[in-house]
This record gives C-alpha cells, sequence and structure tokens, in this order.
C-alpha cells in the first residue's frame, strides 16, 4: 500500500496544469476560478454551496468526499460538485497542497 506522498496508479506526479485555457474554459461554461492552497494536514469538513462548484487538482495529495463518496483526484483531473452536496476536502500528503475551485456564476 503506498504512503500517502507515493505515486498511486491514475495519479500523475509530474503532470502540469496549462491554467490560461483551464480558466478560459471555465469561465466559457459559467464559472469563476481561484486558487486554493493548503498546508499539510489541513481539512475542510462538511460545507455546502447554494450553487455548482468546480475543482482541479494542481498539486499534492488532496482527498474530496462528496455526499460520503471519497475521491483522489489525479492532477488535472476535474470534478464537479453540484449544489446543495454536502462535502469535505482534506490535504492527505505531506506537503502543500494546491487545487482550482469555481462557482457557478448567477
Amino acid at each position: 500500500m503506498p504512503l500517502d506522498d507515493e505515486p498511486r496508479l491514475g495519479r500523475s506526479t509530474c503532470m502540469t496544469v496549462n491554467l490560461d485555457p483551464t480558466r478560459q474554459s471555465w469561465k466559457s461554461r459559467g464559472f469563476s476560478c481561484g486558487v486554493w492552497t493548503d498546508p499539510p494536514g489541513q481539512v475542510w469538513e462538511n460545507y455546502t454551496h447554494a450553487v455548482d462548484e468546480i475543482i482541479m487538482v494542481l498539486e499534492g495529495n488532496v482527498e474530496f468526499e462528496l455526499g460520503g463518496k471519497v475521491l483522489r483526484p489525479a492532477v488535472g483531473e476535474e470534478i464537479l460538485i453540484p449544489a446543495g452536496i454536502l462535502h469535505s476536502v482534506r490535504n492527505k500528503g505531506k506537503t502543500t497542497s494546491r487545487w482550482l475551485y469555481g462557482y457557478k456564476l448567477k
């Protein structure tokens, strides 16, 4: 079983995300786009939002729990969090994590 910061099947440790095209894509789909940074061990538990949220990991070992389902997306993988869904975010790694987040603009 891999340690927190070891590569996993389906996870890329060297992929980078080109921010400009990602921001443009999210904007064209009606989402804002910001970068969030969390220290090792940071946990954000049990949040809901009135609008859809979209996220994408840029670096680190980030775990998302959506409605009881745990996801560990690879760098560059996009996840939609529908409005009203209870969700949590956890930096499971031993390094800082960075991820993009955006909310559906009204």
